[in-house]
């Protein structure tokens, strides 16, 4: 395993040969007995307690090259007012799972201060290829001394972790043209440090950023302590760094610099609702009624204590809470979109603000699958369980189990699917669900009559196997209605293979009540039962009394003709077929005696 490693590192570095000489003379320091060996660029002049950026080479390549050849970081430091050193790796190699190199940086951040003066507690690494390895390993071994990361077309290639010591800011850059690191790992490492943070798992995501049509931003916020995580992608760039218009020296400084270990502002972070919840009431035009929001928030100061947490909706304070857990509660709220803020204030008077956006929302139809339009992810208002992990929505990175899947295969009956499984074959034990409590959208149904459509097949069952739906409540769970339906196509395991057209199904169901449902869908009992749900799309029919109609066995005469008949089950029924018991004629509960 390690000659396989150490030729992949070669691999990375492969592009030309790397000067190894330059006027400017390196620098050395003893580690742990070694020699090891370092560039340092200082601006005229610099004063002390200014910032010191990290920046680590690629494999094969030299400080010189990192400095001169690639970063070329020289004006933003002049006008910054930062040092920057560029450490060599050993045989131009770094250690990005043992400790060697992270005692060479530790070493290198208390010379820096010893020599230069700087601000321990604005130390930044970064790093390109390679050297964006050692950037994500540092993570987890010496959050506590840097201040915010910045890897450059590198991550852990064979598994990554998230396990730092503090929550930690990350800018990360990626060509997508890049075929050494190939982007497409990107997003489950971040995925992990976007969890280990804390961050809104929905990003903001700004395209043409800065105004460079191959540019997009895509940013992560409101994690614990003010942390966030960045992802600039850079269309049409390969294993290099850019600059060629946007800078990516630039953008890394931009930044790192908004962050300090000695942070003195408090730190505060929204635990509920969830940005980008979408709150879906079912009701006559102009009657909605949206359930009541707690809009709370964890807060602390570093250096004293936090007084209050003011809460806003858009402009209008709507409470303050003086002691920890800080929360309010948000009631009457109307049609459209919410930005909730959250506002801290410490014993200095120094504040923290942070911010999410809900959206409350009145369909009379909700095209429920309209967010299956990306593979690897669980889609907002999504979770997902198949008997040994939870996967709630907002989420991607997933290259395995439940997630969306995109189909490739001429012809092919659907271009995305929602993808869930049972991993044992325990009973209820495989499922997705719609409007959780730990997902972002709720579903509020008022009572009336609805119709759920939708296009479900099998993903690796040649024999077919049973779906079951279920409308529930969300409270405990209860089944309100429930169908179960018998795919007639099998995918075949494989995404590529061509596949017809899935049969359009509907399920009706009456609520009598009014209150928050989830819809939900479960695999067969049976180890690895699968579902690939296709479409998915919820209407209201119609709204009025849920008193239920008595009529006598020997009536039932007037339900014919054009009269539209359910059992509770969501199975159409003609008038023939009816004997004692409760259907649903025409959206009304009628009991036969």
């Amino acid at each position: 395993m390690k000659q396989f490693l150490y030729r992949a590192w070669l691999l990375i570095g492969t592009f030309s040969v790397f000067p190894t000489a330059n006027a400017q003379s390196l620098e050395s320091i003893t580690v742990d007995g070694t020699q090891r060996t370092y560039l340092v660029y200082k601006p005229a002049n610099l004063e002390a307690q200014r910032p010191l950026l990290i920046s680590c080479h690629g494999a094969n390549q030299d400080a010189y090259y990192m400095k001169n050849e690639q970063m070329k970081m020289e004006t933003v430091a002049d006008t910054a007012r930062f040092l920057i050193v560029f450490p060599n790796g050993i045989d131009k190699q770094w250690d990005i799972s043992g400790d060697r190199d992270i005692h060479f940086i530790e070493a290198l951040i208390d010379k820096m201060v010893e020599q230069h003066q700087v601000d321990r507690n604005c130390i930044y690494l970064s790093g390109f290829s390679m050297g964006g390895m050692l950037t994500y390993h540092a993570m987890n071994k010496i959050a506590d001394k840097i201040a915010a990361f910045a890897p450059i077309s590198g991550y852990p290639l064979y598994g990554s972790s998230a396990n730092s010591s503090r929550p930690v800011p990350i800018m990360h850059t990626q060509g997508l043209a890049d075929d050494i690191c190939s982007p497409d790992g990107v997003p489950a490492v971040l995925a992990k440090w976007i969890a280990r943070n804390n961050c809104d798992p929905t990003p903001t995501v700004i395209e043409n950023y800065l105004g460079f049509s191959h540019a997009k931003m895509s940013i992560w916020g409101g994690g614990d302590e003010g942390t966030e995580v960045r992802l600039l992608e850079l269309a049409g760039k390969g294993h290099w760094v850019s600059n060629d218009g946007l800078i990516t020296g630039d953008e890394i400084w931009r930044f790192c610099k908004r962050f300090s270990l000695n942070k003195t502002t408090p730190n505060i972070s929204i635990t509920s609702p969830k940005s980008g919840t979408t709150s879906y009431c079912f009701a006559p035009q102009g009657e909605a009624a949206f359930p009541d929001i707690v809009f709370s928030a964890n807060a602390d100061d570093n250096n004293g204590t936090v007084t209050k947490v003011d809460f806003y909706d858009g402009d209008q304070l709507v409470g303050t809470d003086e002691t920890s857990p800080y929360s309010v509660t948000l009631t009457g709220l109307t049609t459209g979109v919410h930005t909730l803020t959250a506002v801290a204030t410490d014993n200095d008077g120094e504040t923290s603000s942070t911010s999410v956006k809900v959206t409350l929302s009145s369909p009379s139809t909700l095209i429920i699958s309209n967010s299956f339009n990306q593979a690897g992810c669980v889609p907002a208002g999504w979770t997902t369980y198949d008997g040994k992990e939870t996967r709630v929505g907002y989420s991607n990175g997933y290259n395995l189990g439940c997630r969306i899947l995109q189909f490739t295969g001429s012809p092919r009956g659907l271009n995305y699917g929602l993808y869930f499984r049972n991993v044992d074959g325990k009973p209820r034990e495989g499922w997705a669900k719609f409007g959780l409590a730990n997902g972002s959208a709720t579903l509020s149904l008022t009572p009336g009559h609805y119709t759920l459509k939708y296009k479900i097949c099998n993903w690796n069952k040649p024999n077919f196997e049973p779906v079951e739906l279920d409308i529930e409540k969300r409270a405990d769970g209860t089944s309100v209605a429930q169908q179960t339906y018998l795919p007639t196509i099998n995918i075949g395991n494989v995404a590529s293979n061509s596949f017809g057209q899935l049969e359009q199904q509907t399920f009706s169901f009456d609520i009598t009540e009014q209150g928050e449902y989830v819809i939900a869908l479960y695999t067969a009992d049976v180890s690895y039962g699968d579902c690939i749900l296709g479409q998915l799309i919820l209407t209201a029919d119609s709204y009025g009394t849920t008193d239920i109609r008595e009529m006598r066995q020997d009536d039932k005469r007037e339900i014919t003709g054009n009269q539209v008949i359910y059992d509770l089950q969501g199975h159409r029924l003609n008038s023939s077929q009816l004997s004692k018991g409760l259907y649903i004629v025409n959206g009304k509960k009628t009991i036969l005696h």
